[in-house]
């Protein structure tokens, strides 16, 4: 077996060591953990306009400034908690986004208390993960009709920064879609 420095993976990580490692370990695996999710989907908000290894290398820090993504804290944020994260060098300083992402905790709450934050976002997938067959990156698409219908269901739930391109980058990064090229040593063809 090729050592993990040499294993065949997509493109798009690089050779950047926290990218590679996000790639192997990470992105594509299914998540069912609905806070997990919800910090995903946060953190997918952030990077619209940015790339994603700006947000990976702040996760510890986003992690930091919201609480752990523990949605019921977040929820609670005021104003002088939305002061305090613009001050925060650490982390992407954008009112807006910071904003939706407390919303976001709010409406959070109000789906996981009647169908479940998890349930909500995989049905747009039929439960199960779908596996792609993608031989280069230019067969992979921004946005699907899933990746629609899941941006239309979550902005009428309250949720900001969730449209289709990233709700598509959402469902890849939490396991909905399998988007690991067939020639990734992450596809389950492959044996990943």
């Amino acid at each position: 077996m090729p050592q993990p420095d040499t294993l065949p993976r997509c493109p798009w990580c690089g050779t950047d060591p926290l990218y590679v490692a996000y790639h192997d370990t990470d992105w594509g695996v299914p998540e069912h953990d609905p806070r997990a999710l919800w910090e995903k989907l946060v953190l997918d908000g952030f990077q619209a306009g940015l790339s994603w290894i700006t947000i990976l290398r702040k996760r510890p820090a986003f992690r930091r400034a919201f609480a752990g993504f523990d949605p019921q804290i977040v929820a609670r944020f005021t104003d002088a908690d939305v002061a305090r994260l613009l001050a925060d060098a650490e982390i992407v300083r954008h009112r807006g986004k910071i904003e939706a992402a407390i919303r976001g905790a709010q409406a959070w709450i109000r789906i996981e208390e009647t169908t479940g934050f998890a349930s909500f976002l995989w049905n747009f997938v039929g439960g199960v993960p779908q596996i792609n067959a993608r031989a280069s990156v230019a067969e992979v698409p921004t946005s699907t009709p899933d990746s629609m219908a899941m941006s239309v269901a979550l902005k009428a739930a309250g949720f900001k920064f969730c449209g289709p391109t990233i709700t598509y980058a959402f469902m890849q990064a939490t396991g909905m879609v399998n988007d690991h090229l067939v020639t990734c040593h992450r596809h389950p063809a492959y044996g990943g």
